[in-house]
């Protein structure tokens, strides 16, 4: 018979939570799409963000053909992480079209009118070039999956490039909270007295103010910013760590193998950083993956109100500020309703991992 460690035991047991698995694969497949999407989205431009107003707030499934007309901007030789992490420059402007045909040494089209707009008509000079083979190199027939927004930019695009915004906020948020939590939480477990108390009146402290409200001030100090969310979100969802290490600690503070270690000589900050805080790791990392989804929600809502990620950035909660106009809109409404169940969906994933993470860890449920 084989015996299981107590992370394959952990493991074993996370897999049969339904909810918290799919939790899982929704958060790898987020993960991928936060890593890699300049190089899924159709629009691989710096934010997502080239603007063709001429077709915006387009419903879902739009074509159109699009003239691709080099502009002076020359984007370079642009390496492939220089791609991955700040998207591919734009180097042509494009230009919807109804028609387009070569005419001696020029190319005149159609520009597109959605029907019931006769634009005149308009050229370029061909410069030499083949008209052919200019035609099948600079016209394209693009498909806005989901539409375009009010700026005539790709919503598929700017939703599927959120993710690495939100991803990112809520990971460095969270790194900066549970580094925070520890060790004041861990100070004020093992030390107990005066350390303890100054501790817990902080933690009381910034217990008693509301969060987002918390989150606002330290945002109004900093500045806004994108780099600003992520110290002010942090900086306030360390609490819940501090006061669950705090407690955890308590017990482990009785247990021999400290008193052990003191015997031995080895000094405080050994016997709490190396042996009693990996003792509680399992805690830990559940609050971390609840805190997640609360710095996702928190994102959301600086980024609404204005003070978060600042445009052009694709925020989720930003595409819900700028477009929340047409909710009353039943053609428009998506423009809005798609960040928020964006929100609403990784949000979840992120609850359901952590509580899947707590049932898996109850040591009175494995031995059930």
């Amino acid at each position: 018979m084989t015996t299981l460690s107590p992370g394959q035991l952990i493991w074993q047991r996370f897999r049969k939570n339904g909810l918290a698995f799919a939790g899982l694969w929704l958060i790898g497949l987020a993960l991928f799409v936060a890593v890699f999407c300049y190089f899924l989205i159709p629009d691989p431009t710096p934010n997502a963000n080239r603007m063709c107003l001429p077709v915006n707030n387009r419903p879902p499934g739009f074509t159109v053909n699009m003239l691709l007309v080099p502009t002076a901007l020359d984007a370079g030789d642009q390496g492939v992480f220089t791609r991955l992490v700040h998207g591919k420059k734009d180097d042509v402007a494009a230009i919807p079209v109804d028609t387009v045909w070569v005419d001696g040494q020029f190319v005149r089209y159609q520009p597109y009118g959605d029907g019931s707009l006769q634009l005149p008509q308009k050229s370029m000079p061909l410069a030499g070039r083949n008209g052919a083979e200019f035609l099948s190199d600079h016209v394209i027939t693009r498909t806005f999956w989901l539409g375009t927004d009010r700026y005539g930019r790709d919503m598929l695009s700017r939703l599927l490039a959120g993710t690495r915004v939100t991803f990112l906020v809520g990971l460095v948020a969270v790194i900066i909270s549970v580094l925070v939590g520890v060790t004041l939480g861990g100070l004020a477990g093992y030390f107990r007295g005066n350390v303890d108390r100054t501790i817990l009146w902080l933690i009381n402290v910034i217990w008693s103010v509301p969060t987002l409200l918390l989150v606002i001030a330290i945002t109004l100090v900093l500045g806004k910013g994108f780099t600003q969310v992520f110290v002010a979100v942090g900086l306030t969802m360390w609490v819940d760590v501090a006061r669950i290490v705090r407690s955890q600690l308590f017990s482990v503070r009785e247990l021999d193998f400290v008193a052990a270690g003191r015997t031995m000589g080895f000094s405080d900050f050994r016997i709490l950083f190396r042996h009693m805080l990996p003792n509680i790791v399992g805690p830990v990392l559940v609050v971390a993956a609840s805190n997640f989804s609360t710095a996702i929600l928190l994102e959301a809502g600086l980024s609404f109100l204005g003070i978060g990620a600042q445009p052009p950035t694709p925020s989720w909660g930003a595409m819900i500020k700028e477009n929340y106009g047409f909710i009353i809109l039943p053609d428009s409404a998506y423009l809005a309703i798609l960040p928020g169940v964006a929100i609403l969906l990784l949000t979840l994933a992120f609850t359901f991992v952590a509580n899947g993470l707590r049932d898996a860890m109850d040591a009175k449920r494995q031995l059930i």
